[in-house]
């Protein structure tokens, strides 16, 4: 047994048995890895996976108690060389954060600058990239923390938390006639062609949501993956757009008129999650409060207990 079977046996669990998929993952070949799941199996005397043909198609009952040992096994392992780089060096390392382009864009320089004046020998790097990735990123251990709005309170096996509430806001010219309305109704936002976020971005759900409810129809002329773009647009004259508040500035958008939105679309929740059992290097649980002021490394570390205690599927402070 080796950790090269473990961690395909893994890696096929994780992308649903297609073994092409493993491979470019794991940057081996599709034999390698059908080599490494039969070795185990062998070694172990009992079939993880169900087949059909060559083409794996679920687990057996037997690979159903077996794989979660397998990804505790590959925890630990990943646990015991972060214990001991935290204690070889406790300021310095790598901390890969996966996120959203808004949140790295209008959430994140802030609490970037504060993290890299206390642990200036800290590499930060940021994957910027859709929702699923995110989780994707952190459940396989590309990253060590995920921040988004969407997806992370789905993802079951990943621990997340609640960091903030934010709204929506409406953007237009100054001379738009919307500018002037100060609670435009969703009938009158959708009288205008609209620019907003890709569907699995940035709250959109909220907003066709909202639409849907009052059997309006939005007329949606282009999205895409962040607020710069979809105000860039704006200032086109190709629509007026929808983003998070949080990508308004007053100052360096001062050729826009930002609408409060919050009484149209439901309020958005932007989480943080890192994976179940996961030890964390000590200058992690110093980004995690920076960003959320409420997740202290204590409240942190409790949740991670009652989670291995209770399986529980989410906390919430």
């Amino acid at each position: 047994m080796n950790l090269q079977q473990l961690r395909a046996v893994r890696e096929t669990s994780h992308q649903a048995f297609n073994l092409t998929v493993v491979a470019s993952v794991l940057h081996t070949t599709q034999p390698a890895i059908s080599r490494q799941i039969r070795e185990l199996e062998q070694e172990l005397g009992v079939e993880l996976f169900t087949r059909h043909g060559k083409r794996l198609t679920g687990h057996t009952a037997a690979g159903r108690e077996i794989v979660p040992i397998v990804e505790r096994l590959l925890q630990e392992q990943a646990n015991l060389r972060t214990a001991a780089a935290d204690f070889k060096s406790r300021d310095a390392g790598e901390l890969v954060v996966a996120t959203t382009h808004t949140q790295a864009r209008y959430a994140l320089p802030r609490v970037v600058a504060q993290f890299r004046k206390k642990f200036p020998q800290v590499k930060l790097a940021f994957h910027q990239s859709e929702p699923q990735r995110i989780v994707d990123a952190v459940r396989s251990g590309e990253a060590d923390i995920g921040i988004a709005t969407e997806s992370l309170a789905r993802a079951t096996d990943l621990l997340s938390f609640p960091c903030y509430t934010w709204n929506h806001v409406i953007v237009t010219p100054q001379d738009h006639p919307l500018a002037s309305i100060v609670r435009p109704t969703l009938a009158e936002v959708a009288s205008y062609p609209i620019v907003t976020y890709e569907v699995i971005f940035t709250g959109r759900p909220h907003i066709d949501e909202a639409f849907a409810r009052a059997h309006v129809q939005p007329d949606i002329v282009l999205t895409a993956l962040d607020s710069d773009v979809i105000k860039t647009y704006v200032r086109e004259g190709l629509g007026i757009g929808i983003i998070a508040a949080m990508a308004f500035d007053a100052r360096t958008d001062n050729d826009l008129v930002a609408i409060d939105a919050s009484h149209l679309f439901a309020s958005n929740v932007t989480r943080l999650a890192i994976r179940r059992g996961a030890a964390l290097r000590s200058y992690c649980y110093d980004f995690i409060e920076l960003f959320a002021p409420t997740l202290t490394r204590t409240t942190i570390t409790q949740a991670l207990r009652v989670d291995e205690s209770s399986e529980s599927r989410e906390y919430s402070i």
